[in-house]
């Protein structure tokens, strides 16, 4: 399946899932049945993989959703929605998850005025997201903010591009995210 990882390059022909579609290897057009397990444990991994995080974060995040009222996958993705660095790439800063989470490391980024570091830090509603001054400048960043136009903006972030900045509306809800997660097998899986 496509993670869409690599950032523009997979919406090219140059994506790996297109030109080859099974697993590498002489036996990886071999079909296996996948268990229960297997299709919860995939699943899992997915979602860890595409908002690049480590399974001590991830089983974190599962339970503060499992102890928020409501659906307990819902509030897990609204949780991975709410990192900075998803939202630095959502608003269209970065071109992939990886390089939002590195400008933020390299203090290029901005929350309310002040600059923040942490790739996982949880935006609140009203919070603005700013790019500073040093990174306006870089071609990376203006690069992908001319192909955030190709991609969109979710509707609950708003964006403007002339100031480089971007402001949470409100929290996502199930039918925001746009990726295909099928997140009541995560819970099946953490329920064990």
């Amino acid at each position: 399946m496509q993670l869409y990882l690599k950032g523009d390059r997979c919406y090219t022909d140059k994506c790996a899932i297109e030109r080859r579609h099974y697993p590498p290897g002489q036996h990886g057009q071999r079909r296996s049945k996948i268990s229960d397990y297997g299709t919860q444990l995939r699943e899992k991994q997915k979602v860890k993989r595409i908002y690049g995080l480590l399974e001590k974060q991830f089983s974190s995040y599962f339970e503060k959703a499992e102890r928020q009222k409501g659906v307990t996958g819902t509030n897990l993705l609204i949780f991975l929605e709410r990192r900075l660095d998803n939202i630095v790439y959502r608003l269209g800063f970065a071109n992939s998850r990886c390089q939002a989470r590195q400008l933020v490391r390299h203090n290029l980024v901005m929350v309310n005025g002040g600059r923040v570091n942490l790739p996982s830090f949880l935006v609140k509603t009203g919070d603005v997201i700013q790019i500073t001054e040093k990174g306006r400048k870089l071609p990376m960043i203006l690069d992908a903010m001319e192909a955030v136009a190709r991609r969109g903006c979710p509707p609950w972030l708003e964006f403007n591009k002339e100031e480089a900045q971007g402001r949470v509306i409100m929290f996502p809800s199930r039918e925001d995210i746009t990726i295909p997660i099928q997140e009541h097998l995560i819970v099946e899986l953490y329920s064990k």
